[in-house]
């Protein structure tokens, strides 16, 4: 079963037919939090492929924050009385701050896309949704898309698609600060989401790519498309992660 869900994964956990459960009442509270590893046990819940792929090093990203804390601490300045311990926390704080707010706009520009293929109208970065859209018709022609799209599979895992065709294409949006789509490239998570999320949604041949919209430069936006083989060995990879996940947490 596929289920349509306009909630921001956050929670990271779905139900085996596919129900988005990023967040659940609590029982002593009775207000609404995260879901967590204990309810999923509970609740026979599934890892979304993302939970799944955090497993994974990511040096590029780990390489980026501790540039940008470093650039924090070059530019915030000591006060006389504060102690070290509070200083380095205010450089860790501000260090993260550019996460965050790229992090958000990156939010802001996928939403606008996405009221764009879902028919609703929407003012907001009409650039980045038109360079978006060009890039996708370019590389792939005119075709019928669904929009956030959520499944579960038997094998224990669940996610949610940003673009499929039923013709047999699969598309994940990514937002990243660049100025030059020729140095705009991939990492081969992005190919183990793609290649999980089409077997996921029962299309275990389609065609699989990312498309990289800049949140600086406003008309640009490239494909990145991944070849069969590129696909088939990312689903190897995939596989032995979610065993090695489903091992560790006591959860399969």
């Amino acid at each position: 079963m596929i289920v349509k869900d306009h909630s921001s994964e956050a929670g990271h956990w779905y139900t085996r037919d596919g129900e988005p459960m990023y967040t659940i009442m609590g029982k002593s509270t009775g207000r609404i939090r995260n879901t967590t590893l204990r309810d999923a046990r509970e609740l026979n819940l599934i890892p979304s492929v993302t939970t799944l792929l955090n497993v994974l090093a990511k040096p590029a990203l780990e390489k980026w924050k501790m540039e940008q804390m470093l650039l924090a601490a070059l530019t915030l300045p000591r006060m006389e009385t504060e102690s070290e311990e509070v200083y380095l926390e205010r450089i860790v704080q501000d260090s993260k701050k550019t996460g965050r707010d790229a992090a958000d706009e990156g939010t802001k520009i996928h939403a606008a896309i996405q009221a764009q293929y879902e028919g609703r109208t929407t003012s907001d970065y009409p650039e980045h949704v038109q360079a978006c859209k060009n890039a996708i018709e370019a590389h792939f022609g005119i075709l019928e898309w669904i929009s956030e799209r959520s499944f579960g599979h038997e094998l224990g895992f669940g996610g949610k698609c940003d673009l499929y065709s039923p013709s047999g294409v699969v598309v994940d949006i990514k937002t990243k600060e660049f100025n030059d789509v020729s140095k705009v490239g991939t990492y081969e998570e992005m190919g183990m989401q793609l290649a999980a999320y089409r077997v996921g949604l029962g299309i275990p041949t389609a065609r699989c790519a990312n498309v990289f919209v800049s949140r600086t430069h406003p008309n640009l936006a490239v494909v990145k498309e991944w070849t069969q083989e590129e696909l088939a060995k990312s689903w190897s990879m995939f596989l032995f992660i979610l065993k090695f996940w489903q091992i560790r947490n006591s959860h399969e």
